[in-house]
């Protein structure tokens, strides 16, 4: 290792993507340039031009970094914040790490229902709710979530965004008025037990599990909310979810069942079946 006196900037990114690459991480250099532009505070340009040296607070701070994304903790994990949609969010692991797909069951939602009131159900970090606060003209938007820990969490995102955002503890739809809301979103679990114990290690021992497994089918949290969101949710009101592909037909076949009406899926940015949409109607 490089004695610290002579560490500069691109030495010591250079340093971490030998680490990672040696840890085995698909994208190494790319993933040092992350976590020395997160744990500086500069752009990663600085970095790949810059040979002044580099701090003795910087350095400790990104070697224990990259120590901890080496063994296999997710990176926005080990950075400590994430972006979602025009967010920047706090991310830990009280909480499951915001994916890109679950930013098209926003724009999804906003597609149909831009005003009134809005409930996120099993809100964790709150990036759905934040992001439809801050994009919609809503009058109220409401997360809930039975884990105080990600409830926690999301108010620190709330804060730091500044947004207007209610935040209850409870299960699924439980703690919502009934009738009171014109749209109902949720981002549940919805992996099977079996595909849960086949996760990638770097997902299934960091990631919360109650925000991944869906139960022995990967439909139970799914069922109940569209059960509960048929009390929660007005007439001509709307609910929206993101749900695996491979059980796309299956999650309608259940909605109209339910009772909900208009039931279409949608894909996502990949062309996967991943969004159901559908109404609630008191009209047979």
């Amino acid at each position: 290792m490089v004695s610290d006196l002579a560490v500069t900037h691109r030495t010591l990114v250079d340093e971490g993507a030998a680490a990672l690459l040696a840890a085995g991480i698909a994208t190494p250099r790319r993933e040092a340039l992350r976590i020395w532009s997160d744990v500086s505070g500069r752009d990663a340009a600085t970095a790949l031009l810059g040979e002044a040296p580099a701090g003795a607070d910087t350095i400790g701070v990104f070697r224990a970094a990259v120590r901890r994304r080496s063994e296999g903790e997710p990176a926005a994990y080990v950075t400590g914040h994430t972006g979602f949609r025009h967010l920047e969010l706090a991310c830990d692991r009280r909480a499951l790490i915001p994916r890109p797909e679950t930013e098209g069951l926003v724009d999804l939602l906003l597609g149909v229902v831009r005003t009134g009131r809005v409930a996120d159900v099993g809100t964790g970090g709150g990036c759905v709710a934040l992001s439809l606060a801050q994009e919609g003209a809503f009058t109220e938007v409401v997360g809930t979530d039975i884990s105080p820990q990600a409830l926690a969490l999301a108010r620190e995102n709330r804060d730091r965004c500044g947004a207007r955002v209610s935040l209850v503890q409870g299960d699924l739809c439980r703690p919502l008025r009934s009738g009171a809301f014109d749209a109902l979103v949720s981002n549940p679990p919805y992996l099977t037990a079996g595909e849960y114990a086949t996760l990638d290690p770097s997902v299934r021992d960091w990631e919360p599990r109650a925000a991944l497994d869906g139960g022995e089918d990967g439909l139970e949290q799914i069922t109940r909310i569209l059960d509960q969101g048929r009390a929660t949710v007005r007439d001509g009101g709307w609910v929206a979810l993101e749900i695996d592909c491979f059980r796309a037909a299956e999650c309608a076949g259940r909605a109209g069942a339910l009772g909900w009406t208009d039931v279409a899926i949608h894909a996502d940015l990949f062309g996967r079946e991943r969004y159901l949409l559908g109404r609630r109607s008191d009209i047979p």
